[in-house]
């Protein structure tokens, strides 16, 4: 079982790099959104910090190098889901064009085949992530680097686990789809709505209270919030360093969703590793059930 896991995985990742037009998109995106972030909400961001922090003699550098990482978090907080239903088009294709009768009449169990299906995902989308968030740190390098070893490391472990999540995600909502126009559709919802209720275009702290609340129950908020807590940690510590009020930091902290609130109740960071580590695991286990149970090829 392992070698034919093995042998598939090795098939779908050469068939996604085959495709040319699979690959720069999932590879070009992320780019795509980090230029417009920053042409588009830069000067936004800037503005925040320069109000937040008015009254303070803080450096140009610190100011920039705040903005650097909150373009890198909200990119990868969008980017690990996005591209894990980009790069697991193949899953679809295979249906479209056949493959996967084809798969299915060889000797292979279909276990196999969705085994090999997550962990090809996976592996393109970490892959892709990973190149981002290298370009991410040359431009937070470029601004500032007030970054520590152990938080870089974090953050790079923040990535895997929401590509975990994107990877599960993908896999049990692509399962169900069977052709271009539903592969079209699914695409465009997702690139347009998860960044919202994710929290990485706009901070979910600037919304309803009630939208809030509804909001707190996706995992992808908290994996957000890690990556937002990993990446402003130093930043936060190098504001006390310039004796920034501790009031102030902590207002910061909210704005961002470096603080982050379940029914009012302040969420831990262990806590929200806890939460999306569940959540991974749930769909998993659900994107097993769906293969083990639903013994007909969609």
């Amino acid at each position: 079982m392992l070698k034919q896991i093995f042998g598939l995985v090795k098939r779908n990742i050469i068939l996604f790099f085959k495709d040319k037009a699979m690959f720069c998109t999932s590879l070009v995106t992320p780019l795509i959104l980090l230029f417009l972030y920053g042409t588009f909400l830069g000067n936004t961001y800037i503005k925040t910090f320069e109000d937040a922090l008015k009254g303070y003699d803080i450096s140009d550098k610190l100011i920039n190098a705040c903005v650097a990482g909150q373009l890198t978090s909200s990119l990868l907080a969008v980017c690990c889901v996005t591209i894990a239903f980009c790069s697991n088009l193949l899953m679809v294709q295979d249906k479209v064009t056949g493959a996967r009768k084809d798969l299915m009449m060889a000797p292979i169990k279909k276990s196999s085949l969705a085994i090999a299906y997550y962990i090809a995902n996976l592996i393109t989308t970490l892959l892709i992530c990973y190149i981002a968030t290298g370009v991410c740190y040359l431009l937070i390098f470029r601004h500032g680097w007030y970054l520590s070893a152990k938080d870089a490391l974090l953050f790079l472990g923040d990535v895997f686990l929401l590509s975990l999540f994107g990877s599960a995600l993908s896999s049990i909502v692509n399962y169900f789809l069977s052709s271009q126009g539903q592969i079209s559709a699914v695409g465009t919802i997702v690139s347009a709505g998860y960044g919202f209720v994710c929290g990485a275009y706009m901070p979910i702290s600037q919304f309803s209270d009630r939208i809030q609340n509804v909001v707190s129950f996706l995992p992808g908020t908290y994996g957000t919030a890690l990556l937002r807590n990993h990446m402003f940690r130093d930043l936060f510590k190098e504001m006390e360093k310039e004796n920034v009020n501790e009031k102030v930091i902590d207002a910061l902290k909210d704005t961002l969703d470096c603080n982050l609130y379940f029914l009012d109740e302040s969420v831990s960071i262990s806590n929200m590793y806890m939460v999306l580590g569940i959540s991974i695991i749930i769909l998993i286990s659900i994107y097993i059930i769906i293969n083990k149970v639903n013994s007909k090829k969609i």
